[in-house]
């Protein structure tokens, strides 16, 4: 289920993705027939590229994509690196729900201060901090699934 939620978050990043690739293609005609960009696109294609990675965070814990270096565990029985696996999935996890704590108070703090982008639009963005956080939230408690199967020695 996890799992599942992790891969369309992800899938949902790279629609945004596409979007902002396509609204830089689009701009960047503009500019070249009407020497007028699209008004704040660096803003839009900044905020939208920034999104689309974290969206993927989830679904790379999902599917163990992260790197994993197991030079000196090879020659391990598969329990003992399972239990090393699981250690440093649990460090992982931590760390993302630290940051997913972090950015939930910074989105709080840019709502709460109005702040906003210093382009031409000058967008709110407590949103895209607040979505930031969700996708690291995500990201650790896929992390946090995977433990019971590391330390039984699945992978």
């Amino acid at each position: 289920m996890v799992a599942r939620l992790a891969g369309g978050v992800a899938l949902l990043g790279g629609l945004v993705l596409l979007a902002a690739a396509l609204l830089t293609v689009i701009s960047v005609l503009l500019r070249w027939l009407t020497g007028q960009p699209i008004r704040g696109d660096f803003e839009l294609v900044s905020i939208g590229g920034g999104l689309a990675v974290l969206c993927a965070l989830a679904h790379g814990s999902a599917t163990r994509a992260n790197i994993l270096v197991d030079t000196f565990t090879q020659w391990l029985p598969r329990r003992a690196t399972g239990a090393l696996d699981a250690f440093w999935t649990l460090a992982w996890a931590v760390v993302l729900l630290v940051i997913a704590e972090r950015m939930a108070q910074g989105a709080y703090e840019t709502w709460a201060n109005n702040m906003r982008t210093i382009g031409l639009l000058a967008l709110p963005f407590w949103w895209a901090v607040g979505v930031g956080a969700l996708c690291f939230a995500l990201a650790g408690l896929v992390a946090l699934v995977w433990l019971p199967r590391l330390l039984r020695g699945e992978r």
